[in-house]
């Protein structure tokens, strides 16, 4: 919901500085000390161009170059003046929209994180509750040991099928014996 709004207010905010950079360009010319600054700004931009194309070119750089008349020069400057309002209205927005963005990618990234955390420490929690029951399993497999007086009951499995596999053994080569003791 924060996002549109945002998005509609910077969409707005460079709309108005149009209107606002028109009314730049009008009154530009009219104050004295300001006309006289945006005219020295106009011919310093209109030396800047020329010479830049002059290079483009590959013409000479080093003549002389002819100043702008003071209408020519006050209107150039307004239009200067009032494209680089624009581009600083829309340059700002650009940048409060990164900024923002950056936020909110931070905030996601610190969630995310959090949540990495959490699950280390319950599989920590998880492994140390596993080893807990390992040890009481074992702490009642020795009570039992104790009060029967045999192995414990993991041990007595092991024997049992130890003795099972014995016997199975013993009477496999009893049955083969028995042929050939007949036989003989």
């Amino acid at each position: 919901m924060v996002l549109p709004l945002v998005k509609l207010g910077s969409l707005a905010f460079r709309t108005l500085s149009k209107p606002i950079a028109a009314r730049l360009k009008h009154n530009a010319g009219i104050h004295p000390k300001f006309r006289g600054f945006i005219i020295g700004l106009a011919q310093a931009n209109h030396r800047f161009t020329t010479n830049m194309q002059r290079r483009l070119y590959g013409r000479a750089t080093d003549m002389h170059i002819r100043p702008l008349n003071e209408e020519k020069a006050i209107q150039n400057a307004a239009d200067l003046l009032g494209e680089l309002f624009v581009f600083s209205v829309a340059g700002a927005a650009i940048i409060y929209e990164v900024q923002r963005s950056a936020r909110v990618e931070a905030r996601k990234e610190e969630i995310r994180r959090q949540e990495i955390e959490a699950r280390k420490k319950r599989i920590e929690e998880l492994a140390n509750e596993v080893q807990m029951m390992k040890q009481r399993v074992s702490e009642i497999e020795q009570r039992q040991c104790e009060r029967r007086g045999g192995p414990s009951f993991r041990g007595f499995t092991a024997s049992a099928q130890a003795q099972q596999a014995a016997a199975a053994a013993a009477q496999r080569s009893t049955k083969h014996r028995q042929p050939t003791a007949a036989a003989a």
